[in-house]
């Protein structure tokens, strides 16, 4: 059996998601289809925004899940990289602060996806 290796996020605008991750992240897509962007993380790993349901998905729906980004460094990383996505305007829903694995602390995407930043395990 192979390990996950393709990880979708749902959203209603798979332009301004593609713009939104693009910039946040400083990567680009492998393709861009009129619903449906992967971008290559890792060798054999998408991770892919994906507007096929957005007559059913809106902003509004609940997210259950997070897009991780383990990063390297101190808790002082982690900060820096809050000041950073702050200064972009990227939405905070919460502020840094420690927890047992570590400092953190989580953004939304403009259709209110979580991403959590955290440090390598």
């Amino acid at each position: 059996m192979s390990a996950p290796n393709l990880f979708l996020v749902y959203v209603t605008d798979v332009e301004r998601a593609t713009a939104f991750y693009s910039d946040l992240f400083g990567i680009k897509p492998v393709m861009t289809a009129p619903r449906y962007v992967p971008f290559e993380v890792a060798p054999g790993v998408l991770f892919a925004l994906w507007s096929g349901h957005a007559d059913r998905i809106t902003a509004a729906t609940p997210r259950t899940s997070e897009v991780g980004l383990m990063i390297p460094g101190s808790s002082a990383a982690i900060d820096a990289l809050h000041a950073e996505w702050a200064a972009k305007g990227v939405t905070v829903v919460e502020e840094p602060h420690d927890e047992p694995f570590g400092r953190t602390f989580v953004a939304t995407d403009p259709d209110g996806n979580l991403i959590r930043v955290s440090p390598v395990d």
